[in-house]
């Protein structure tokens, strides 16, 4: 008698096992809650990475340029370039718009013996570097002068 009623029982959990092959809903709906708590943490940081990416872009076109208008500079007898249009007439192009916000601008100062070069990146960073700094966050150039 209690092996006929251990064999039913046994025949009974075999076939409700078979019967449960699928996912409940609840398990459903803790993969998504899960998946979107990871989304929620990773989203955010990848815009950062992103934003970092472009600043130093910035950054590294207005290293560029500097070099550029030093070397412009040197082979033009110590004279400054006098506008944006004449450093790229020394063979300075121009780098794209795709990480600004406004346009890398080069602006000599009165008496053309400095110069500060400014763009702001397309994260809303201004960025600026004159002919004795390295790169300053967060300034610009008015009359060749970063302030």
């Amino acid at each position: 008698m209690v092996s006929r009623a251990f064999h039913a029982l046994a025949a009974r959990r075999s076939a409700l096992a078979e019967k449960e092959k699928g996912f409940t809903l609840i398990e459903l709906l803790v993969v998504v809650i899960i998946i979107g708590i990871l989304a929620a943490i990773a989203i955010p940081v990848y815009l950062n990475v992103q934003n970092g990416a472009k600043d130093s872009a910035v950054q590294a076109d207005l290293t560029s340029a500097k070099t550029a208008v030093i070397s412009a500079q040197t082979t033009g007898n110590g004279t400054l370039p006098t506008d944006q249009p004449a450093l790229v007439a020394t063979g300075y192009s121009v780098p794209g718009a795709s990480n600004y916000t406004t346009a890398l601008a080069y602006a000599p100062t009165v008496d053309k013996k400095g110069f500060c070069i400014f763009a702001q990146s397309a994260s809303g960073t201004w960025f600026a570097i004159d002919a004795s700094s390295s790169v300053q966050k967060d300034k610009k150039c008015a009359a060749g002068v970063m302030g």
